[in-house]
């Protein structure tokens, strides 16, 4: 099965059970991790979410992926998780939701002799990000992340 269809698949068999926590579905992925693979399930709530809300996602779809139609998969693992604060951005509505927010960039090659790139994300419109003023092309962009700087915490 291709990874595409198996995310779509993935996508649509978490609709029920997201909505029914009053979660919403963040991002699904299925990257080698080592020898294995894992399947990873992205969830977020505005009051936050708990270890209850995943547990219920991932006992809800892994019976789903009992199915023979997932026997040709590499062996994988399950994991249902918090966005975060620190939430990758990956796709298109990922950075409307982030517009105004503090994101962290990292580039395949260094912008100003930095491989990465802290500010507010002002501008997204799909060939581009614009952080700071700085419009940078997606094509640069190895990664995207909502930012949070753990120094200003006082302790």
């Amino acid at each position: 099965m291709q990874t595409k269809v198996l995310l779509e698949k993935v996508n649509a068999m978490c609709r029920e059970p997201v909505a029914h926590r009053g979660l919403t579905l963040w991002d699904v992925t299925f990257e080698k991790e080592g020898p294995r693979y894992l399947l990873t399930v992205v969830v977020d709530k505005e009051s936050g979410v708990d270890i209850e809300d995943c547990e219920y996602v991932s006992r809800a779809i892994d019976p789903l992926l009992d199915a023979p139609e997932y026997s040709s998969l590499p062996p994988y693992t399950l994991c249902v998780s918090s966005a975060g604060m620190e939430r990758a951005l990956r796709r298109p509505e990922h950075f409307q939701w982030a517009l105004g927010r503090r994101v962290e960039l990292s580039f395949y090659k260094p912008h100003d002799g930095q491989k990465t790139k802290v500010g507010v994300l002002e501008n997204y419109d799909g060939d581009s990000l614009t952080v700071d003023g700085a419009c940078y092309p997606m094509g640069d962009v190895a990664g995207c992340r909502e930012y949070f700087d753990f120094t200003s915490i006082k302790g």
